[in-house]
């Protein structure tokens, strides 16, 4: 069932998001990401640049009100970060803003650029 729109793809550098295909590549390779993880990634990469509270992540990808005690998000920011950190170990696409939430955004990874020697 073909509606005739095109498909949805966001991209961020080698990082392309193809949520309506439950898809995320990495430099043309597949990620490996859960329902969650691909839906939070997409929610984050729709908001690029901008700083997303957890409770807006939360009610987009989880459907409900955020309860004061849940981590999920937290917890969900973690594996993607560790999966792209894999795939793309030079970027950092999500970055924490303590008190505030996350932003995406495709920047060089301090740890990849820190010594500047190319040993």
């Amino acid at each position: 069932m073909h509606t005739g729109e095109q498909a949805e793809v966001l991209k961020a550098g080698e990082l392309e998001i193809r949520p309506m295909e439950h898809l995320a590549r990495a430099r043309g390779r597949a990620l490996s990401l859960s329902v969650r993880e691909l839906e939070l990634l997409a929610a984050l990469a729709r908001r690029e640049g901008r700083i997303v509270p957890r409770e807006e992540l939360y009610e987009t990808v989880w459907g409900m009100p955020l309860r004061a005690s849940d981590r999920s998000v937290d917890v969900y920011v973690h594996k993607l970060r560790t999966k792209l950190a894999a795939a793309l170990p030079e970027w950092g696409f999500i970055h924490t803003h303590f008190g505030f939430g996350y932003r995406f955004q495709p920047e060089p990874s301090h740890l990849f650029h820190s010594s500047g020697t190319g040993r």
